[in-house]
């Protein structure tokens, strides 16, 4: 026990490798001379990160460490502590096992407390260290008043709905499903959708439970668990709202409904899919009034925008807009047609799904069950006397083949393809079986893209990166930065406008490659998307890397978001 006592720290940090042996005699001595304990040093000093300092702690106290980001928790295991004794004592339930309450607590060797909590519950607990920071933020996303609470108490209806149905007269799975509880559940996930702003909800079956998570600013967040026993019952009712069919279970299914939260309304796009343990839901949030942002708002701007605008005035050709899925490929092309769209113009567009309305156009949806694809709309399309034509994505030869011949014969086109850069796009629409000369004369120009998180301008902060951070960014911005400046970046603190994440909202980085006669020729020798790459930077390409940089270095985003969607 002696030797136990002695032990800091300092000494686990030294021991995990985090502090160096200068470092730890430093602390040592600091602790002596000025009074404080080593931890307040450490801390002084930003040796460590906050959360491997709070990691040893709880190896030097003798307790399991937790992080409860994205950890959803079951509403009957939050029910046993209300929020405000979780707020006053800083502790939050997130598991339960047999007897055995699993509590993260500010101070786990609390005994009155832990006391406390086993009085009221009934339960043993088993306490686990995490951050002040952690437990505000879980208590916050975990109650949240509009979310939790509601679902609870509709949970317990259902939950007597099915315990009184007598096991020979078993409850009509359609009864249950247009009872209020339910569809109160479901108006709570959406409510909180629109109210957080998540793009996307999962409604998953698990083992035991039922999570379900929130796509916010690209990432998904898991917020609530919900018990096994009702998940049939929500699925059910979701396909009710969209038209499917309730009985079928074994086969993936695709509807739509529309809904309407604090005055905003919204199409739902609906799919399902059978898991090993139940049918998932995905929930596709599209606001029906929502207008497709500018081009300077999605973050194009200088020469990328310059060469862009060029581009789309042009009266024939294609232009391209690559990305992976999820990238903010069909927000671009919006922008553009919103631009282009006049009186004067006929445009037509067939989609999968139609996600935006454009004033003056005529948008189509495919609907491959009967026959209506890409392909043959395009075919109808070039009898409708266009003028400019979208197609959601080339998919194959014979949508590629089409597009090209209505660029040739006078068209304006414009489509996606899933390719990583925008130099990719041209070897890959070779490789569909396109000929050289046909795909350099009608291809005007290629946009390649990526989408990431904002910082939050209310926590955000600078920072000096390490000099081989600071370097590589030298390295790949080149002329564009000067090099005798030193390099600034920033980072969101976090805080409650942005859910202590540190971003807020999202933008988008491009490169946009034009088809010079440098570029035309490189096509008809089949170049590789390296060379073509090469040639577009050596004629002025800003690439999705150096876009990305140029908006670290600028505060927009961060150097981890960067690197995130645009590192090869």
């Amino acid at each position: 026990m002696a030797q136990t006592a002695q032990i800091g720290i300092e000494d686990i940090l030294r021991k995990q490798g985090l502090l160096t042996d200068a470092q730890l005699s430093s602390i040592k001595m600091e602790a002596l001379n000025s009074g404080l304990t080593s931890e307040q040093i450490i801390i002084q000093h930003q040796l460590v990160t906050p959360a491997k300092l709070i990691a040893a702690r709880a190896q030097l106290l003798g307790v399991p460490f937790i992080t409860l980001e994205n950890k959803g928790v079951l509403t009957d295991i939050l029910n046993m502590v209300p929020e405000p004794v979780a707020r006053r004592y800083r502790l939050i339930p997130f598991d339960k096992k047999g007897d055995k309450l699993f509590v993260a607590m500010v101070d786990p060797l609390d005994l009155q407390v832990i006391q406390f909590i086993e009085k009221k519950t009934g339960l043993f607990v088993k306490p686990y260290l995490a951050s002040v920071e952690d437990i505000n933020k879980a208590i916050t996303d975990q109650y949240s008043q509009n979310l939790t609470t509601d679902v609870t108490s509709a949970l317990q209806e259902v939950n007597a709905l099915q315990q009184t149905s007598k096991p020979e007269e078993p409850t009509e799975q359609a009864e249950i499903i247009k009872e209020a509880p339910v569809a109160n559940i479901i108006s709570q996930l959406l409510d909180y959708a629109v109210k957080s702003g998540a793009s996307d909800v999962h409604i998953e079956p698990l083992e035991d439970k039922t999570r379900v998570r929130y796509r916010i600013d690209g990432i998904l967040h898991e917020k609530i668990i919900l018990p096994k026993g009702v998940h049939e019952a929500l699925i059910s009712r979701i396909k009710i709202l969209s038209n499917l069919k309730i009985e079928e279970k074994r086969l993936p299914q695709d509807g739509r409904f529309s809904y309407e939260s604090n005055k905003q309304a919204f199409d739902l796009r609906t799919s399902t899919v059978p898991t090993i343990y139940g049918e998932k839901v995905v929930l596709r949030l599209l606001p029906k009034t929502s207008s497709a942002p500018t081009m300077q708002e999605l973050g194009l701007r200088g020469t990328a925008l310059k060469n862009l605008d060029s581009q789309i005035t042009r009266p024939h050709g294609i232009i391209l807009v690559c990305g992976p899925t999820g990238s903010g490929k069909t927000t671009t092309l919006y922008s553009v047609l919103t631009k282009i769209s006049t009186t004067k113009v006929n445009i037509v567009t067939v989609e999968d799904p139609v996600e935006y309305r454009i004033p003056g156009a005529n948008q189509v949806q495919i609907n491959p069950q009967i026959g209506l694809t890409f392909a043959s709309a395009l075919r109808s399309f070039l009898r409708q006397d266009p003028n400019i034509m979208l197609v959601g994505e080339i998919r194959d030869a014979e949508t590629s083949d089409l597009a090209i011949q209505a660029a040739l014969t006078g068209h304006q086109v414009f489509s996606t393809l899933h390719t990583n850069t925008a130099a990719g796009a041209l070897p890959r629409l070779l490789d569909m079986g396109m000929e050289p000369f046909l795909l350099a004369s009608s291809i005007n120009g290629v946009v390649g893209q990526r989408i990431l998180r904002k910082v939050c301008p209310a926590c955000r902060t600078t920072f000096t990166p390490p000099p081989e951070v600071a370097d590589n960014i030298k390295r790949v911005l080149g002329k564009y930065i000067q090099s005798d400046k030193p390099v600034v970046l920033y980072k969101g603190t976090g805080c409650d406008q942005c859910g202590h994440t540190g971003y807020s909202g999202r933008v988008g980085i491009f490169e946009v490659l034009v088809t010079s006669p440098t570029i035309m020729k490189m096509i008809l020798e089949r170049a590789s998307a390296d060379e073509i790459e090469k040639a577009s930077v050596a004629e002025g390409m800003i690439t999705l890397k150096q876009d990305g940089y140029l908006k670290a270095i600028e505060g927009v985003t961060t150097l981890e978001e960067v690197l995130r969607v645009a590192e090869d």
